[in-house]
């Protein structure tokens, strides 16, 4: 019976049948559904055993079988396990192509931590179950199935749409935009980019909450404190130790804050978001986004983490490590501070107002050694947000309201970091923009048993569909 219906639906596709609204939704939402399946069972974790090669070349596959000639597909990268795809569907040249990008790789699992097999596709109780179910093999599975939705109509845009799906989002040394915008620029050369990993959908249980749109994300730095120091034996104790001045400057670290800081997309983030709240907290959301902001709503607002990490730099101890013996004075100690920097947020500032701030002259403040996809020691950059682009924005609300009507937009800058950070540092904007709604109590992303409602999933495939050829038909 199965094999039958999925013939069915590839017939349909294909448009060899008449087909009925009903039987073009079932054959679209088992495509997804199938893609998404595949997709999950490939393991494409940065360990011996995972490949996102396997992952990228089976979509390659995909789209072959579906109609997309072999030129318009490549499927390449640094290394035999680091291989990234990129597809392209043809338009007439009207406008700039627009990029659309995810990441094929996920974050390690671990059956014995799980209640399932994290690398088996199981839907059950209304979820699909599975490792990047939410980060982010959902938004892989979306865009594949309407790119080939896509191909299969004959469908021509007014405008190049590109497809790439990449390595070394979560991790690893070959991050696969970070490789394409260095090594093959042509390929995804575009107007602006939509990533799906970023801009999720809120809801509170059965309750649709907001839409979001990235458009800016924090930088991520690592910056490590040192001190070193000729120590000594453990029964003459002294203050004069490498532990005890490097647990001094974290302290006084500890009680500094960044100043508040507001861009186009946060000081939006507020003004919107205040009109999905009440009382008091309305009332700090509307005054903080004023020019100049209230310094004492600012403070206000600052108590709660997530209204700080969104109005300012952040910088908090994540690993601390010191001592030779357990009979002697500490020689060494040091550790990682990890650093969330509001976009356009010079590093080099950030570090030297770490130095002033632990104020011993005993403490080295340095970067932690990065290395780009060639290997090469870089330093931090700062990332500009990306600008609410009218054009892309109106796009957004009206697919958005022909889906969920009345349903709030939201622009958002992410506290964490994506992607889209090397596009935005190389001159292309991107948004990030999901449509898969996850519920605002449960946040299952890079953890146990993570899974997605399974009518989100679907319904942000027919999301994602409109949006395509809303910002890619002339008018």
């Amino acid at each position: 019976m199965r094999r039958m219906m999925i013939c069915l639906a590839i017939t349909i596709l294909l448009g060899g049948a008449e087909a009925s609204p009903a039987q073009e939704r079932n054959a679209v939402r088992q495509l997804a559904r199938d893609i998404f399946k595949q997709l999950i069972e490939i393991d494409t974790t940065d360990t011996s055993r995972g490949n996102v090669t396997t992952a990228a070349e089976a979509m390659a596959k995909r789209l072959r079988d579906a109609g997309f000639p072999e030129k318009d597909i490549i499927v390449d990268g640094p290394n035999e396990r680091k291989k990234n795809m990129v597809a392209r569907i043809h338009g007439t040249g009207k406008r700039k192509p627009v990029l659309f990008i995810g990441h094929l790789d996920v974050v390690e699992a671990r059956r014995e931590d799980w209640t399932t097999d994290p690398f088996q596709f199981i839907e059950k109780d209304g979820y699909y179950y599975g490792r990047g179910t939410t980060d982010m093999k959902n938004g892989d599975a979306i865009l594949m199935a309407n790119f080939i939705r896509l191909k299969r109509e004959g469908y021509q845009p007014d405008r190049d749409l590109i497809l790439a799906l990449t390595a070394d989002e979560e991790g690893g040394d070959w991050n696969g935009v970070d490789w394409l915008v260095k090594k093959h620029r042509d390929w995804i050369e575009s107007d602006y980019c939509i990533n799906l990993d970023g801009g999720d959908f809120t809801s509170d249980k059965d309750k649709k909450l907001f839409g979001a749109v990235q458009a800016a994300e924090k930088v991520y730095v690592d910056i490590a404190l040192e001190t070193r120091n000729p120590g000594g034996h453990s029964s003459r104790p002294t203050r004069d130790n490498a532990i005890y001045h490097l647990a001094e400057g974290l302290a006084r670290l500890a009680q500094h804050s960044f100043p508040a800081e507001l861009n186009e997309i946060t000081r939006a983030v507020l003004e919107k978001g205040a009109a999905l709240r009440t009382g008091q907290e309305a009332a700090d959301m509307k005054a903080a986004a004023k020019t100049p902001p209230d310094a004492e709503v600012i403070a206000r607002l600052s108590e709660n983490a997530t209204y700080n990490a969104l109005l300012r730099t952040t910088c908090v101890a994540t690993m601390i490590e010191g001592g030779h013996a357990r009979n002697a004075l500490p020689q060494r100690a040091r550790a990682n501070v990890n650093c969330r920097m509001l976009p356009g947020t010079d590093p080099r500032q950030v570090l030297e107002t770490i130095e002033r701030v632990v104020a011993d002259p005993q403490i080295r403040v340095s970067f932690v050694e990065q290395k780009d996809a060639d290997g090469k020691v870089v330093m931090p950059v700062s990332v500009p947000p990306s600008p609410l682009r009218p054009d892309l924005m109106a796009a957004i609300e009206k697919t958005t309201h022909s889906f969920w009507p009345g349903l709030p937009i939201v622009p958002e800058m992410s506290t964490g970091a994506s992607d889209g950070k090397f596009l935005r540092m190389n001159g292309i904007p991107t948004y990030g923009i999901s449509a898969v709604f996850l519920d605002l109590n449960e946040h299952r992303a890079h953890g146990q048993d993570e899974r997605v409602p399974v009518e989100s999933f679907h319904d942000a495939v027919e999301f994602n569909y409109r949006l395509l050829k809303e910002i890619s038909s002339s008018n």
